[in-house]
């Protein structure tokens, strides 16, 4: 099946179903930061829910009452994004496309990424909207340090197989309602 079909499909499956009220337990994601020996002084980077996806912002809150960092997505420029300190008291912006940004001005490189995701397979790979902005923020991160990747999405967005190419990155793991990949 091709991306653009699977990723049309999932949208819709996920519009459907968000009305289950599905979230995520904090605490598997925190046991996974502490696996991997990550303290406060990390930055997590989160991204702002649109279209039904994972609400990732109590799990932000939660991360900056334990004394994380934390930073949102802004657009820059077609295709790439680069993220900027945020807090759960900050004013947002609404870019072009609808999707609110932090007004801040300081950059940051996340240490932790959450991830938005449209599907996935029990492999790690993930499919997005398509426009491989944060394919392109994990090489971006990469390329200056570690990250650590963990996407979030329901239980009912796993498919057996997302097609990939060399520009894909799968991701350290995918935390479900139900399950940790």
């Amino acid at each position: 099946m091709k991306k653009s079909h699977l990723r049309k499909k999932l949208i819709k499956k996920r519009k459907l179903k968000f009305r289950e009220n599905l979230s995520i337990d904090f605490k598997k994601i925190l046991s996974l930061i502490n696996k991997k020996k990550m303290k406060s002084k990390n930055i997590v980077g989160g991204y702002y829910p649109v279209n039904y996806e994972i609400d990732d912002i109590n799990i932000l809150d939660r991360f900056e009452k334990k004394g994380f960092k934390i930073s949102l997505p802004k657009i820059k420029k077609k295709f790439q994004m680069d993220f900027f300190k945020f807090s759960g008291n900050d004013i947002l912006k609404v870019n072009k496309y609808g999707i609110p940004e932090p007004l801040s001005r300081k950059k940051v490189l996340p240490d932790i990424l959450l991830v938005p995701i449209v599907g996935f397979d029990k492999n790690l790979n993930r499919i997005g909207y398509g426009a491989g902005y944060y394919d392109r923020a994990i090489a971006k991160i990469k390329k200056r340090k570690k990250v650590l990747t963990i996407g979030l999405a329901y239980h009912f967005q796993e498919v057996k197989f997302i097609p990939i190419n060399k520009y894909d990155y799968k991701l350290d793991f995918i935390v479900t309602d139900k399950k940790v990949f």
